[in-house]
């Protein structure tokens, strides 16, 4: 696991020593992604410079140091991340011709192998795991940039003028000299609904994410290329779709639990300590339970724990923990130190981003940094099985609304509305004993508002946009801003959950949940692995009709008939929760003064963002108690703490510049 980064110039005039001097400074931004090792190369004549910060987890010698260069000289190459099959790939490349000699242990040496053999597209297609690189190829003078099917690790790039400017992390482009970090409103627009700034956008304009399955091949001579899928989610889904599973039930069982297996022995591969994150449900439970019977000595588990009986999930986890025999770690964290987090994140998270679960996913990947190295997660069970509450809402709105007339819509809208949320919560409360397990939710007054907005919908993508958004109505806070299109194709479902599946897989999961996960761990100098997100396991779960992932309004059927094999299902049989963040108190209390500094009218004004009026009714309305806006003022605080954060760095790029420019006889 790296932090990369790197540029290539049109004009060939840099020295080659400064070169290397820019690609350090913005490799040193990315300290915490990689503290044990450091590297830069440079070509002075191809105006090129590569660089990168080392966290070693195979092949700990300095056969694994970056920029690393192929045996035939042809590639140089920076790489973020972890090829798991690459041991079954290095004995395919030991033999035939030419039967490549390796001369350490290293992923990156086995990734340049494959492109001497088969050529960068090829062997992507064949790469199982995380990553994002950059590869020079000398022979055509080209650069590749390339990141893995889900998006698990990021890359970022500009185009600005003659510069190109890659890095994990904006950090690292704000650090180049000529970086023009201008806000691009348009993004804001998507940030304000997704609560992140989704993939091919970002924050900054003429600069973006690399999506997902892509690849960018950037000539010396011209910048003007596109990304290029090499894998497709919707491709595969039409793939699958027309080769079902056939098998019965418990065939289902048997070959997703030897996948799922497979995929956790590959990302247990370490020369470095080892764990995993356990909150007691079923996604890390299973995988938790997986690394158990694999492993020859107890397996280091991790959660944070709420002194909040209702927010914490510490409790169930243990219990789950000494049911395995893991050696387990727990953390409970006061909400003094949940709010010490806070003005951290903005550094973390480095762009916009309102998830406010990122505090509990920053408090356990600090306390597993303490003990490991690496950690493994439950991610991604939830996309590709149907976890999430909205998957089976959204299959029963459809089915059972269509032939409801708009006008009796609307009159349910209308009653649901006539409590505001919190006397909702209240009510939910005093009847919890009666209610069934699987329908109590945290911040029921909330859902049921937001159920209330999307009675009258009938459009099945409409629908999966209403329930997935913060901030409906974007024209309120953004006058005049308009949101950029989606930016992939849609697909026909025969089920309104499978196409909510879809959507999730494609956007939420690697624009918020990898994003919360990569950030969080690295911040920490910890590589989170994802088991899960075994492309095998994807192309298997689209294979499966829908009612062995959901079934009788629960999802993951098909997962807990695997964990029960581990664990007794009283233990994981229990409604989704997560460590709770009481964000609506703390907002009224004791994170007021804060929140009001951020939203103060000069202040909103002079930035000339977001319009002062709507941030300030709903603000108004939040502290007397009539409504629970805390997801809208969280998504509005981020972006303005971020703002802070991002003017900081912005300033000492341009104080370097100054530097850089009388260095290199440009001032």
């Amino acid at each position: 696991m790296c932090g990369i980064s790197g540029f290539l110039h049109l004009r060939h005039s840099y020295p080659a020593e400064e070169l290397r001097n820019i690609a350090m400074r913005m490799a040193d931004t990315l300290r915490h992604r990689g503290p044990n090792d450091f590297g830069v190369w440079a070509d002075a004549e191809a105006g090129i410079a590569l660089s990168m910060r080392r966290l070693a987890i195979l092949d700990l010698s300095a056969a694994g140091h970056q920029p690393m260069e192929s045996a035939n000289g042809r590639y140089i190459i920076v790489f973020n991340g972890e090829i798991y099959n690459y041991e079954d790939l290095r004995n395919q490349l030991s033999k035939g011709e030419p039967a490549y000699t390796f001369r350490g242990n290293s992923d990156t040496e086995v990734m340049l192998a494959a492109f001497e053999r088969w050529g960068v597209e090829p062997s992507v297609e064949r790469f199982n795991g995380m990553f994002a690189f950059a590869v020079w190829d000398r022979a055509d003078r080209s650069l590749t940039l390339g990141r893995d099917r889900f998006g698990e690790k990021p890359l970022y790039y500009s185009r600005n003028g003659s510069h190109f400017i890659f890095g994990s992390e904006l950090k690292a482009l704000r650090a180049y000299p000529h970086f023009r970090g201008e806000v691009d409103v348009s993004a804001i627009a998507l940030f304000l609904r997704h609560s992140c700034v989704p993939a091919p956008h970002s924050i900054y304009t003429n600069t973006n994410k690399l999506p997902p399955a892509a690849l960018l091949k950037i000539s010396a001579r011209n910048f003007t290329t596109k990304p290029k899928p090499y894998w497709s989610l919707n491709e595969m889904i039409n793939h699958t779709s027309a080769a079902p599973f056939e098998g019965g039930e418990s065939e289902a069982v048997e070959q997703l639990d030897w996948l799922l297996r497979d995929s956790v022995r590959m990302r247990m591969r370490s020369d470095v300590p080892l764990g995993a994150f356990l909150s007691g449900g079923i996604d890390s439970s299973t995988v938790v339970s997986l690394m158990q019977a694999q492993s020859r000595n107890s397996v280091r588990t991790f959660s944070i724990g709420n002194h909040d009986k209702e927010l914490d999930e510490a409790k169930e986890a243990s219990t789950v923990a000494r049911h395995l025999g893991t050696e387990h770690h727990e953390l409970y964290v006061t909400s003094e130190e949940a709010m010490a987090v806070i003005p951290s994140l903005p550094q973390i998270y480095d762009e916009p981003f309102a998830d406010a679960s990122q505090i509990p996913t920053v408090l356990v990947s600090r306390l597993a940094g303490q003990y490991v190295a690496v950690s493994l997660s439950g991610d991604a069970g939830d996309e590709l099985f149907g976890g999430y509450t909205r998957h089976d809402l959204g299959d029963m709105l459809s089915r059972r609304l269509d032939d409801v007339p708009l006008f009796l819509r609307k009159l349910w809208a209308a009653g649901l509305r006539t409590l505001p949320p919190e006397r909702w919560d209240v009510l939910f409360r005093a009847c919890r004993p009666a209610i069934p397990a699987r329908w109590r939710q945290r911040m029921p007054g909330y859902k049921l508002h937001k159920l209330a907005s999307v009675l009258e919908i009938q459009d099945s993508h409409t629908l999966y946009q209403r329930l997935s958004s913060h901030w409906l109505d974007i024209t309120k806070i953004l006058p005049g801003v308009s949101e950029p299109p989606a930016p992939f194709d849609h697909q026909s479902f025969r089920r309104p959950a499978e196409e909510m599946m879809y959507l999730d897989t494609l956007t939420y999961l690697p624009d918020d949940i990898l994003v919360k996960l990569d950030r969080a761990t690295m911040a920490f100098s910890l590589e989170g692995r994802v088991p899960f997100l075994d492309h095998r396991i994807a192309e298997f779960a689209w294979r499966l009709p829908l009612n062995m992932r959901i079934r009788q309004r629960q999802g993951k059927w098909i997962l807990r008939q695997i964990v029960y094999r581990y664990v007794p299902r009283e233990l994981v049989d229990r409604p989704k929760s997560g460590f709770g963040i009481p964000l609506a108190t703390w907002l009224r209390g004791p994170l007021r003064d804060w929140a009001e500094s951020l939203l103060d009218e000069n202040r909103l004004r002079q930035d000339g963002y977001l319009g002062y009026a709507p941030v300030h009714k709903i603000w108004r309305e939040h502290l007397s108690g009539r409504a629970n806006w805390e997801y809208h003022l969280w998504d509005v605080l981020m972006f303005q703490a971020w703002l802070d954060e991002s003017r900081k760095t912005t300033h000492q790029s341009a104080s370097f510049e100054n530097v850089a420019n009388v260095a290199m006889g440009n001032a």
